[in-house]
């Protein structure tokens, strides 16, 4: 017999699943909360980090947050239960933020570090619970991060300036207490993603475009391979150096500058991958761009041929 497919749990029953295991295992009510979505990227991608176009959607797969002021006690403690089941908790000083064992905690210290308003947090419990897979390249972490400082504005009444403050506060804990170098994307489109619209991201400029996708005659698959996917130990890092590196070369301050003909122009430059890689970048962020168009056009079929070649591009230019 086939495999029937897991329902996605609505994020309702997520929040009551939250708040009946923060009162299990504080003894009280929970009295704050945040959500936030995991993500997939349709097209532009390792162009983030080279100031080019993204163009994620959000997914209904969450992270929910939930907790209160702490009872007695000055540490903050945190359990979590998120996507895999498994109980872990964690503890800590609010003058005491910086990475450290248990791993997974870093993600939500990071934000307790860089929240705008760390000074007026109190000692407070909290539990996270979620839908986002670990490791399935659908950006769990992000969906945490943004949780969690959605959690920390209803803990202390008082919000981000913008959203987009709240995007880079959360990319900033990624950065400091993950060791992952990532771009804004994920943290952008976790804070601004709203159902029915992929939203057009420009990583130089930070200003964005929501881009409706409501035709009901077409979907998006996401396929799990059940790979791993982790970008601290990956070699994403490494394909992020060479295109910086490769910038300063051609005397740009990112790629989003370097247009393919100049490419070509300095070719002797770099070795072949590096060369490749950098081709890789300098078509996607047009070919992104030109996405965007089709899908808000409803031409399908151009958008589907843009991906079949990002895609194609990825692993013949040895970004994968």
């Amino acid at each position: 017999m086939a495999a029937q497919p897991n329902e996605i749990p609505a994020l309702e029953v997520l929040v009551e699943k939250a708040k009946t295991l923060f009162r299990e295992t504080y003894g009280y009510e929970a009295s704050a909360g945040g959500a936030a979505p995991g993500r997939v990227n349709l097209i532009g991608e390792h162009t983030d980090y080279n100031m080019g176009l993204v163009f994620p959607m959000a997914l209904p797969l969450v992270t929910v947050v939930v907790g209160a002021a702490a009872k007695d006690g000055d540490d903050c403690k945190v359990t979590s239960a998120a996507a895999t089941g498994e109980m872990m908790s964690a503890q800590f000083s609010l003058d005491s933020t910086q990475p450290g064992e248990p791993a997974w905690a870093n993600y939500f210290k990071g934000v307790v570090h860089h929240f705008h308003a760390a000074k007026s947090l109190p000692p407070f419990n909290a539990v996270i619970v979620g839908s986002v897979p670990l490791g399935g390249g659908v950006s769990s972490s992000a969906s945490v991060e943004v949780a969690t400082y959605t959690f920390l504005e209803e803990l202390t009444a008082d919000k981000a300036a913008s959203e987009k403050d709240k995007a880079l506060a959360c990319q900033a804990a990624e950065h400091s207490h993950a060791g992952m170098p990532c771009g804004i994307m994920d943290q952008f489109i976790s804070v601004m993603g709203k159902q029915g619209a992929a939203l057009l991201i420009d990583c130089k400029t930070l200003e964005a475009r929501r881009v409706p996708f409501t035709d009901p005659s077409v979907s998006v698959l996401i396929t799990n391979s059940n790979v791993k996917h982790k970008l601290t130990g990956s070699e994403y890092p490494e394909r992020r150096s060479a295109c910086l590196e490769s910038a300063v070369v051609l005397g740009k301050e990112s790629l989003r500058d370097v247009s393919l003909a100049m490419l070509e122009e300095n070719k002797d430059k770099f070795d072949e991958v590096t060369f490749r890689r950098v081709k890789h970048v300098v078509t996607e962020i047009p070919r992104t761009a030109e996405a965007a168009d089709a899908l808000e056009k409803g031409d399908y079929v151009t958008f589907g041929q843009l991906m079949i070649t990002s895609h194609a591009s990825l692993r013949l230019d040895k970004m994968l």
